[in-house]
């Protein structure tokens, strides 16, 4: 995983980005009709019901802006929200307002949702030891928003990029000449250029697992689009020896039944691919 240091970056370029992208060089529309001394006050009004996601993506998104605004927190990133709710209240410069007030509903709109899947995915998963992980498929430009998204859901991030972890995928292996070829040549890789990055293989089938395991010491094997008999197979087969993953296609009616497979993790990209955004609103008052 990256670093916090690396994380708050990543959240940093995708402020500067977003600003740079809807801002450029001025808000006409504000500066057209808003004098430059007026002063506001606004609410973050929830219209849905959810998880609630972004409030401190918020803050800095406004302090970013503005320093002078300022932000009454009324309900924290986690919380369960309803419609008629309030998030925040911002209150300052009503041109600095305007200016972050897209950037952070659509922000809080995305994360929310992700939250919201991910908690249903946390309680499915309650009374087995299985972890939901997040997966790459995520939104090219706001990775770091999503993945933070999942972990205010209560999940659990898998590699944030293809650098922090090695993953061995079934092109992976096909183009090395096979699973323990493409063990061995990443091991020597890792040595030689003195990198300590965890190793994780997928497996398509119990034959492959036993492959992997005579290959040699791996982080996790990942079990790709087993059913829930060869599932539980591949458990008893790797008996401890590393952690296990269970992926593909793997839905909020399916997930505990692989849970009670014994797995240790389920990877879905649909917490990051497939949600719709929850309605959020910020109104003048």
């Amino acid at each position: 995983m990256i670093s916090k240091a690396q994380f708050e970056k990543e959240i940093s370029l995708i402020i500067e980005n977003a600003i740079r992208e809807d801002i450029g060089p001025g808000d006409h529309s504000s500066l057209a009709c808003i004098p430059a001394k007026a002063n506001g006050k606004a609410k973050l009004l929830i219209k849905d019901e959810g998880v609630l996601a972004g409030v401190e993506f918020a803050k800095m998104v406004f302090e970013r802006i503005d320093p002078d605004l300022s932000i009454d927190v009324k309900m924290k990133d986690g919380e369960k929200i309803s419609q008629g709710d309030i998030a925040f209240y911002i209150a300052g410069s009503s041109q600095s307002i305007l200016k972050g007030e897209r950037l952070v509903l659509n922000a809080m709109q995305r994360m929310s949702a992700i939250a919201t899947k991910t908690n249903a995915f946390v309680k499915e998963l309650e009374g087995t030891k299985t972890k939901i992980l997040d997966t790459r498929k995520t939104t090219p430009g706001i990775r770091a928003l999503e993945k933070w998204a999942v972990k205010i859901g209560g999940g659990e991030n898998h590699r944030f990029a293809l650098y922090d972890m090695i993953m061995l995928k079934d092109n992976h292996i096909d183009f090395a000449g096979g699973i323990t070829k493409a063990i061995q040549k990443t091991k020597i890789y890792l040595k030689e250029n003195e990198l300590d990055l965890k190793i994780i293989v997928e497996a398509r089938n119990l034959m492959e697992i036993e492959e992997i395991l005579n290959a040699g010491e791996v982080y996790r094997i990942l079990i790709d689009n087993f059913n829930y008999e060869d599932t539980k197979k591949a458990v008893q087969l790797i008996d401890g020896r590393c952690l296990t993953e269970s992926s593909g296609g793997i839905t909020l009616d399916t997930a505990s039944k692989y849970a009670r497979c014994g797995v240790d993790y389920i990877s879905s990209g649909a917490l990051t691919h497939s949600v719709y955004n929850l309605d959020l609103s910020l109104k003048a008052i």
